[in-house]
């Protein structure tokens, strides 16, 4: 079985257009169903986070209108319950020594584009990831960890890739609204990704290689699926 990193957001919040702070985090549906998924197919999961600060849970994920119900919320809120040890400890990500895995996985949320998107020692780590060849798997919002990935001749270790990410769409008309700062997609292609989108809340993974990327909250247990696939080769 394989050891799986899963790498988190420690923000807990994000600096909007107008300068005001929107309360943030993880999104519980896209940490909860992979993590799931992915140990319940025999996986070790070990949890990561900017400097080991536990990770903050946007508690919007855990209304029921956000989950799916009041059944699905609750549902979310016990598995958390249950890592919660897990979560309060995470792993330094920079002490992450990148051989003692087989996969990255980082889940949402708007957390990441606050810290991901240039933290050096996630970029360090998924540079070595790719080197290797082995899986990495952001979703949602966690394509924005992809921009912290610069090769030594400064260019960006994802161009010319496949991959989906919270759309442009998604962000304007369920989102943040017109006041995000910034939009994850408009990023990646910047960066020279090549992004491949679907409808607006379906489920989409897109694999490039070893580079397995899901669009939304709705495509998290797929990606961890197409995960589990990947890896049993």
């Amino acid at each position: 079985m394989a050891n799986i990193l899963m790498v988190v957001s420690a923000a807990d919040s994000l600096t909007m257009k107008d300068g005001s702070e929107h309360p943030t985090g993880y999104w519980a549906e896209e940490l909860v169903v992979s993590h799931q998924t992915l140990r319940a197919a025999g996986h070790t999961v070990h949890l990561a986070t900017p400097a080991g600060k536990k990770p903050t849970v946007d508690q919007v994920s855990l209304a029921p209108e956000s989950a799916g119900g009041k059944e699905r919320a609750d549902s979310f809120r016990d598995y958390l319950a249950s890592i919660d040890a897990e979560l309060a400890s995470p792993l330094v990500l920079a002490d992450v020594d990148i051989a003692g895995y087989d996969a990255v996985v980082l889940p949402g949320g708007h957390g990441p584009m606050t810290d991901l998107f240039k933290d050096a020692d996630l970029g360090r780590l998924l540079v070595a990831a790719d080197r290797d060849g082995k899986v990495i798997a952001p979703f949602c919002h966690g394509p924005a960890g992809l921009l912290s990935a610069t090769l030594d001749d400064g260019s960006f270790a994802f161009a010319g890739r496949r991959l989906t990410v919270f759309t442009n769409e998604e962000e304007l008309n369920g989102g943040t609204g017109e006041n995000t700062p910034w939009l994850v997609e408009d990023a990646l292609k910047e960066k020279g990704a090549v992004i491949e989108n679907a409808a607006a809340w379906s489920s989409n993974v897109v694999r490039d290689r070893n580079l397995i990327t899901g669009q939304n909250p709705q495509s998290s247990e797929d990606v961890a699926k197409e995960v589990v696939k990947a890896l049993a080769g």
